[in-house]
């Protein structure tokens, strides 16, 4: 089966972040089974994502898709979706919920994605099937976007455990060394990398040499640099900006712990990372985070916004080598859920059959 893939998501794991991740991984993970996968990547960019994404899906009217089954992520494929032939079948994949994610923005930023929204809104409409990546992502598609629930389908998002594996095996073996924290993030105001900081300064209190090392760029990465100035974090916090594959697998297999405070989360894949590199992990009670992070089993959940009781957990796993290796060991075996032939297969199974009538 021919399948494509529609994204204008920048075609790297650095500037396309998790979104790119997930289809590279779903469409490896088809080629695997058999069939032929391929992604319309963006050609041409400005610098202004909202524009390029309207080029890109302009372009398509031009050049349109010629699959078995089209692919659009998230917004891509709206205005082509309208003209597509007959009996071509059409599905949607939101990596993430735009009208959900814009809740926790400001300014501009809001203002742009409430515009994307509406275009994403569109494209759900004139798909057969959508697919999310967990259960809270379902419902909040059919609550903001007005989709039927027999529409929606769950498939989780994908991890190539073999390159992570094999990334792992390459770093040697982590010298001893002071309580390491390792956060992963696009730098969002919904991730909520300002309640690690402060409760890095609680935590710092109780454990004078730890160290807490932050991956990551994007728009709050100013002021969140600002803040831990401020918090006197010098010494303890460590921003690394964005790194390579590579460089990311030395940061899990130097860690202790893996935390990410975020309080909105279609699915999360640097969770299933860390599990990967088995890593207990801090996270929040919120969005899909539950779904991915089984409470006490492969980490440890707080209350959102909750700085101190984040500390608080982060402190109980740093201080505690026998509930890490137990909540490590069973996060490797979690994440062996999420390998790419699985989610592909899983994908496969919800794929509209024929062409049935979309929404108008």
């Amino acid at each position: 089966m021919r399948f494509e893939f529609l994204s204008s998501t920048p075609p790297s794991p650095t500037e396309g972040s998790g979104t790119w991740v997930a289809i590279d991984g779903v469409v490896r993970g088809l080629e695997r089974l058999g069939h032929q996968a391929r992604l319309r990547e963006i050609s041409a960019r400005s610098g202004f994502h909202t524009l390029d994404r309207w080029r890109y899906n302009r372009t398509l009217l031009r050049h349109p898709p010629n699959a078995d089954v089209v692919i659009g992520v998230d917004l891509d494929g709206y205005e082509w979706a309208r003209r597509r032939p007959r009996g071509m079948r059409y599905a949607v994949m939101l990596k993430g919920i735009i009208a959900d994610e814009l809740r926790n923005e400001r300014g501009l930023v809001r203002a742009l994605l409430t515009l994307q929204a509406r275009w994403e809104r569109i494209n759900v409409h004139r798909a057969e099937r959508v697919i999310v990546p967990s259960r809270y992502s379902a419902g909040v598609a059919q609550d903001v976007y007005a989709i039927p629930g027999d529409r929606v389908a769950v498939v989780p998002e994908p991890i190539d455990l073999a390159e992570w594996r094999r990334r792992f095996a390459a770093v040697p073996s982590r010298a001893p060394g002071p309580p390491t924290v390792l956060s992963v993030a696009r730098m969002y105001p919904r991730k909520r990398l300002d309640d690690l900081l402060r409760a890095a300064v609680r935590l710092a209190s109780g454990i004078p040499d730890l160290r807490v090392r932050i991956v990551g760029d994007g728009p709050e990465s100013v002021r969140l640099r600002n803040l831990a100035t401020s918090l006197g974090l010098k010494g303890v916090v460590t921003f690394l900006g964005e790194i390579t594959r590579s460089a990311l697998a030395v940061e899990y297999v130097g860690a202790d712990c893996f935390c990410l405070p975020t309080v909105q989360e279609g699915f999360g894949l640097v969770f299933a990372e860390a599990m990967a590199a088995g890593l207990p992990i801090v996270a929040c009670r919120a969005a899909a985070v539950p779904e991915v992070v089984e409470a006490g089993r492969t980490g440890l959940l707080v209350s959102p916004r909750d700085p101190e009781e984040l500390a608080g957990a982060m402190e109980t796993l740093l201080t505690n080598v026998r509930l890490r290796a137990e909540l490590g060991a069973a996060g490797r075996r979690r994440v062996e859920d999420f390998d790419l032939e699985r989610v592909a297969a899983r994908l496969l199974d919800v794929l509209p059959t024929a062409a049935e009538e979309a929404s108008p």
